[in-house]
């Protein structure tokens, strides 16, 4: 069994004068090396979970474990083996990219990633001597991306890492990102981005409602929550939606393929935002 390197047991958080918890008796586990996504709609809790993990947080009800440990039974000494990178990217305005990555690397005792080569691996060389108050917001969450990185943690805490990215250099970080997990550390993904979540992530949980409403691998719960059909769009007419297990007495398209009037013809799988809808309609 692989070792888990997050263990949520019935986790509460409730906000004062609040009439229901943000978090309703949560629990979960992540494995060392998985990249996990926690999905879910605005308020559905996942800000709160992660403030817990992070220790920002720490007035809660249930059991945490983190790398081994309790999660209050942590001190100062947690950070040196985590790294965060939240959605709203932080940096010294004043300093360069390159200065931004030594000050934060000098904040850690052990051992640190170089910092120039931490910004070629996000795309960020050329800008490396730029003020980072002159960097565009795609920019700065690369140079968040590696600062998270930059003490070289075992567990990686991200939230929206491709926000504001090109489909190139999104391609690029989540690259970064899975190869991260493929040396052994552990990714906790908070995202609104299925797409992302779906190419990323090895299990994703959909949370609503302060509670985890489905958990599995992105493959699965598109199986569960979808049905296969097939789309022809078809010439001087509107798409034909059709399930699978119609298509072979289907007298209509048959016709249409030895008349030429098919221009395309292509499956239709349920995606992560299918399942996004679905289970969180059902739990919310």
């Amino acid at each position: 069994m692989a070792e888990q390197v997050i263990t949520v047991d019935n986790l509460q958080v409730r906000y004062p004068g609040t009439d229901r918890p943000a978090v309703d008796r949560m629990s979960f586990s992540v494995a060392r090396g998985e990249v996990f996504g926690f999905l879910g709609p605005s308020g559905a809790g996942k800000s709160t979970t992660q403030k817990v993990l992070t220790r920002l947080l720490r007035r809660y009800e249930g059991e945490v474990s983190v790398l081994g440990r309790p999660l209050g039974a942590w001190g100062p000494d947690y950070f040196e083996r985590v790294g965060v990178g939240f959605e709203l990217p932080a940096g010294f305005g004043r300093l360069t990219a390159r200065e931004n990555l030594a000050a934060f690397a000098s904040l850690y005792r052990g051992p640190v990633e170089d910092p120039d080569e931490l910004l070629a691996r996000v795309d960020l060389a050329d800008a490396a001597s730029r003020r980072v108050s002159d960097l565009s917001k795609g920019m700065r969450m690369r140079l968040n991306l590696a600062r998270a990185l930059v003490n070289g943690p075992e567990l990686l805490f991200l939230d929206e890492p491709t926000s504001g990215q090109d489909p190139v250099r999104s391609a690029l970080l989540r690259g970064v990102i899975r190869e991260a997990a493929d040396r052994g550390r552990t990714v906790f993904l908070t995202t609104h981005d299925m797409a992302t979540a779906d190419l990323l992530c090895d299990r994703v949980a959909f949370v609503a409602g302060g509670r985890i409403a489905a958990v599995d691998t992105p493959r699965a719960l598109k199986l569960r929550h979808g049905s296969p059909g097939l789309v022809a769009e078809v010439r001087g007419r509107a798409p034909m939606r059709m399930p699978v297990e119609s298509l072979a007495d289907d007298a209509e398209l048959l016709s249409l393929l030895r008349e030429g009037a098919v221009e395309t013809l292509h499956t239709r799988e349920a995606s992560l935002d299918d399942v996004f809808a679905a289970v969180t309609r059902e739990h919310l």
